[in-house]
């Protein structure tokens, strides 16, 4: 197992390469096909077609947003959490998913990245739906663990023979402090999420916003403690920020 890391539109990529076969532990943005695609094609001499697995962590535009389109490309099959429903649903999930699309361009000219497509589905159709504990189809040496908190179907996938987590989104890092995600929608499985990774004692976490990493004892207490007691969400930050500016003016 060769553990690639690329540059993403606004998130690493990782890509794993096995000798017949490559993972993609992430669904990524649509922002990033070209780059997978020139990456597989051109760097590691492969056909397209040796992808066999793009795994969505989660619903975001940066972790789903080309999961149908390799497949498309590629023939792949996509596999997500075991969860009922879609992330996106009713009217306010289609306005989240405008949101979520907007928030996303925003921090790609914030890291001065050009304009770039990152539209994609709001209804995600995996070819697999993952439990806790199980093994990824074809892909045996990696487990999911259910790490939800961030959203309500967020997977980390955990490779057993290095003692690797890929946490996704689970945590971030800024100016070197290891913090919550925004949005946290469930606090409560945020937290129970946090200690299920803790108690793994992984080797290494591996972070799609930060690369591959070693928290220390203090930098983990220091993520526990700024782990929202409350959801901090879209609406919510909305609302204060509208009570802010009400309370100023008033």
């Amino acid at each position: 197992m060769i553990l690639h890391k690329l540059q993403g539109y606004i998130q690493c990529i990782y890509l794993v390469e096995y000798p017949e076969k490559l993972l993609l532990l992430d669904g990524c943005s649509r922002a990033d096909i070209p780059v997978i695609k020139t990456f597989i094609t051109q760097t590691l001499q492969r056909s397209f077609s040796d992808l066999k697995l793009v795994v969505v962590t989660h619903m975001h535009p940066d972790h789903a947003g080309a999961a149908h389109k390799l497949r498309d490309l590629t023939g792949c099959s996509i596999a997500a959490s075991n969860v009922e429903g879609q992330w996106y649903q009713g009217f306010d999930g289609k306005l989240m998913h405008l949101t979520d699309m907007i928030l996303a361009k925003w921090v790609a000219k914030r890291l001065n990245k050009p304009a770039s497509k990152v539209w994609y589905p709001s209804k995600l159709n995996p070819d697999y739906k993952l439990d806790d504990g199980q093994g990824l189809p074809d892909f045996e040496d990696w487990v999911c663990i259910s790490t939800q908190g961030h959203t309500d179907r967020d997977i980390s996938l955990h490779h057993l023979p290095t003692n690797k987590v890929y946490v996704a989104d689970l945590m971030v890092m800024v100016k070197g402090h290891f913090i919550p995600p925004f949005p946290v929608f469930y606090p409560n499985r945020y937290r129970d999420s946090l200690y299920k990774i803790i108690d793994l004692k992984p080797d290494n976490i591996i972070l799609a916003h930060g690369g591959e990493v070693q928290p220390t004892k203090q930098q983990l207490q220091y993520l526990l403690s700024k782990s929202p007691k409350i959801p901090k969400t879209h609406w919510r930050a909305v609302k204060l920020r509208i009570k802010s500016i009400i309370k100023r003016t008033s």
